[in-house]
């Protein structure tokens, strides 16, 4: 019968660097004759998910420097969550509302897997200690600037250069300040004219510009224009090429994969992500050609190496050679209708010692076994996708391709409220942390401003409450509709729920471009949208989209999204798919 005991470590604090590894071993045996095999099923040790790390520390004043940006606004090593605040302007305009959205898609790649909270403030008093400030604009937008402490002066509500001159409106500028007695650091973002600020904006959101830039106050004269990427182009995911190596591949931490070696005979699976892109289809005659070498003193008749996919063997071979062998080759034929954009393969070495030794783990350290950077990739795929289908939009798809969001517009309402800025922050956060790129090109317009090229070109998100919906013709379109009256439609059936405080995120194709998808995320009324924030930032929730339409509420006053009772979501589908074949 098992036990439950506390240890209590000491972490000598002198080991700890940016990033640690903590290793727990357990020395197991159930005999005191060691006549019986340590590995023994039996014999198990589990740490208890109420084990904790307690750290004790001294926060430290630090000088903000754009060198080290995004620190302070963003650090990928605290241990709370980082809490950033953008100011309200005066007037949410278009441009203004493109510049909010790429900074947070950004901050959204940066974030990647570690919490994020963001919210809207009107003025400097609400913001809460510690927590950061991104204050976004013109000072004719921003009039809160006047009461900041900046390295560029302000005069007659412009900023004025050493000379007393004001600095050229196409001329960005970014300053860090603090607030709530200096503990709360405040990124700037401003310039002359809101051709200035877009640039430092652009060069922000550009990593390999930040490079050049240090201090606490930078002029963004000019930001590189990159080039447009390719939609096939998804780092983390397959290569646009049908031939290609391991090395082509990257680990959970986006990072180029190379040899790996495990030792000892239960050593855990060599993972390797094997992410198809959304619009993959992989043919018969795709292949694997795994490179791989073991050492001696195996047992032939027992050590073997198999590959995986997803958890399910689908090849293996013996290894037969007692002194080991150096680049073997195996050929894996790939199931291609089971490769998914969350594939990942596992390649297991088995091995088995000549001799076993009860009570001794050592005699399985010399065995081990190394898959080769040149293993390689032959594939036989075509790009295909149905749409629409919100189960691909759990990658971005197809807002993301390609992944510097040049191929997607969001539309608001003329007037956008707090609510409605609310869920873009949360949608340009989320298409953040699905994809990776040197630049971001999201465009977001108010409803008359949006321009016929990008409505007819691009695939596009409208966010609004029903009343104040940008594009209201999506609403009441096939498949589920709000209509007025509080009338909601789906199919034949018709029904005033009272009240209706459900959000809504239904995807359609585009009536303006048979190759374009437009998804809105609405309500009701500011209620239902607000909803739709909780599915956007929520992954718990996020990742249970299907369909093509699917309508959540909160059950309870302050849900838990790690509580599925908390929630009701509900998945419909109607619209009919249409097949769309994208270049390979």
């Amino acid at each position: 019968m098992g036990e439950i005991g506390d240890a209590v470590l000491e972490v000598p604090a002198d080991l700890l660097q940016d990033d640690n590894e903590l290793v727990l071993a357990a020395l197991q045996n159930n005999s005191p004759t060691c006549t019986q095999d340590p590995f023994d099923p039996s014999l198990w040790t589990e740490v208890l998910p109420d084990s904790k790390l307690v750290f004790d520390y001294q926060p430290q004043a630090v000088t903000p420097d754009f060198s080290q940006f995004p620190y302070p606004l963003f650090d990928t090593l605290s241990l709370q969550p980082n809490r950033v605040a953008y100011l309200q302007p005066t007037k949410a305009d278009s441009p203004w509302l493109t510049a909010t959205a790429r900074l947070q898609t950004y901050l959204g790649r940066t974030a990647h897997y570690r919490p994020l909270d963001t919210r809207l403030v009107k003025n400097l008093e609400d913001l809460a200690a510690e927590e950061r400030l991104v204050i976004l604009g013109t000072p004719a937008q921003q009039p809160a600037l006047a009461e900041l402490t900046l390295p560029f002066a302000l005069k007659d509500g412009q900023f004025v250069d050493d000379a007393g001159k004001p600095v050229p409106p196409e001329s960005g500028l970014l300053m860090w300040a603090t607030a709530v007695d200096d503990s709360s650091p405040v990124l700037v973002i401003t310039g002359n004219g809101e051709a200035g600020v877009a640039k430092a904006v652009q060069y922000l959101v550009q990593p390999q510009d930040q490079q050049i830039a240090t201090g606490h106050g930078v002029v963004v004269n000019q930001a590189a224009e990159l080039p447009p990427l390719p939609p096939r182009q998804w780092p983390g995911y397959l290569p646009e090429e049908n031939d290609f190596l391991l090395t082509d591949l990257t680990d959970p931490n986006r990072q180029p994969l190379d040899e790996m070696t495990v030792r000892g005979s239960h050593s855990p699976a060599m993972e390797i992500d094997f992410k198809a892109l959304p619009d993959d289809r992989l043919l018969r005659g795709s292949k694997m050609r795994l490179s791989y070498s073991y050492g001696p003193q195996i047992n032939p008749l027992t050590s073997l190496v198999d590959v995986e996919l997803d958890g399910v063997s689908i090849t293996g071979e013996r290894l037969t050679e007692v002194k080991g062998a150096t680049r073997r080759t195996l050929e894996v034929d790939l199931p291609g209708d089971r490769v998914t954009p969350t594939s990942k393969l596992q390649v297991n070495f088995r091995l088995d010692p000549r001799e076993r030794r009860s009570c001794s783990r050592v005699t399985d350290q010399q065995l081990w076994g190394t898959i080769h950077s040149d293993t390689s990739f032959s594939l036989n795929r075509t790009a295909i996708t149905n749409l629409p289908d919100l189960d691909l939009f759990k990658t971005g798809y197809p807002f993301t391709a390609p992944q510097d969001l040049s191929a997607t517009a969001v539309v608001l309402p003329d007037a956008p409220t707090n609510t409605d800025v609310t869920v873009l922050l949360e949608l340009a956060e989320r298409l953040g942390r699905v994809s990776m790129a040197d630049s971001v090109q999201l465009a977001v317009y108010r409803q008359g401003d949006l321009p016929q090229a990008d409505r007819d070109e691009k695939n596009l998100v409208a966010i609004g409450p029903q009343s104040r919906f940008p594009l209201p013709e999506l609403l009441s379109e096939e498949g589920f509709a709000l209509r007025g009256s509080g009338t909601r439609q789906w199919g034949n059936t018709q029904v005033q729920p009272l009240p209706d405080g459900e959000g809504l995120m239904k995807s359609v194709i585009s009536p303006w471009n048979s190759q374009r998808v437009v998804l809105a995320l609405s309500g009701r009324d500011d209620t239902g949208l607000a909803q739709v924030t909780d599915l956007l930032r929520h992954d718990p929730l996020f990742y249970q989209i299907e369909g093509d339409t699917v309508l959540v509420s909160a059950q309870v006053p302050n849900p838990d999204p790690y509580i599925s009772a908390d929630y009701r979501l509900a998945t419909l589908r109607q619209s009919s798919q249409v097949q769309l074949a994208t270049t390979t």
